[in-house]
């Protein structure tokens, strides 16, 4: 359990350091919601853990996402989106409600048409090639990617393998909401990221990532070569 804010004030002043109550007593808020252990969020199925970020979905109004593993969410196919919570379901021994955890996921991708909503996000080329599912869906997958450069709520960028990645090596997947909260994914639980200090980092490192990707015509030109890949 986190220490209480009197505990936490009493403890700066004590060790003459009462700056540091304010940062530490927001730390603490947190804890106890900050890294949630996938059995836990799973307990009840894939279909409930869509729908528990929901709210925070509705309220964002600027997305910033960054993957070196799958496509996104918002931009994934429904046969994608099978085959990734297919996988997940399997890995993790979860009950099988994969049916209807598709159909959430694909409700939340109305945010893409929703007035005022922007979605900046930065992939790294290997997701192009990392093959989910037959040939075929990795196909339509990519077409898909095609549709959403035109999308005006859409600016989707894609670091070439060859890019320096000297200053930038790739991360963990992430997520940034309104640049107030970040979201990431890790192998055994999901990290909810709220000081503010913790946050910048994330939308630092967002800005160094997205200098190194290419847009506009040359990401038309890297998602055609992958198509053609897998043609």
């Amino acid at each position: 359990m986190a220490a209480a804010p009197p505990d936490i004030e009493m403890w700066t002043r004590a060790c003459g350091q009462e700056s540091a109550a304010a940062d530490l007593i927001e730390t603490a808020r947190g804890i106890d919601g900050m890294y949630v252990e996938w059995r836990a969020m799973e307990r009840a199925g894939l279909k409930q853990a869509q729908e528990s970020v929901l709210p925070l979905w509705e309220q964002t109004r600027r997305f910033k996402a960054y993957a070196q593993n799958l496509v996104p969410g918002p931009l994934q196919t429904r046969a994608y989106t099978r085959a990734v919570l297919s996988g997940i379901r399997e890995r993790r021994s979860l009950p099988d409600d994969v049916g209807a955890a598709v159909v959430t996921r694909m409700d939340k991708q109305k945010a893409l048409t929703e007035g005022g909503k922007q979605f900046a996000i930065i992939l790294e080329e290997t997701v192009l090639y990392r093959r989910v599912g037959p040939r075929e869906v990795m196909v339509e997958q990519l077409s898909r990617l095609l549709e959403a450069t035109v999308l005006a709520s859409v600016s989707l960028g894609i670091i070439p393998r060859d890019a320096d990645r000297s200053v930038m090596p790739p991360v963990e997947d992430f997520w940034v909401f309104d640049d107030r909260q970040a979201n990431v994914e890790l192998v055994s639980a999901f990290l909810t990221v709220k000081q503010a200090h913790e946050v910048k980092r994330y939308t630092d490192d967002f800005v160094r990532l997205t200098e190194l990707a290419e847009h506009g015509g040359p990401v038309l030109t890297l998602i055609a070569s992958a198509i053609g890949s897998y043609a």
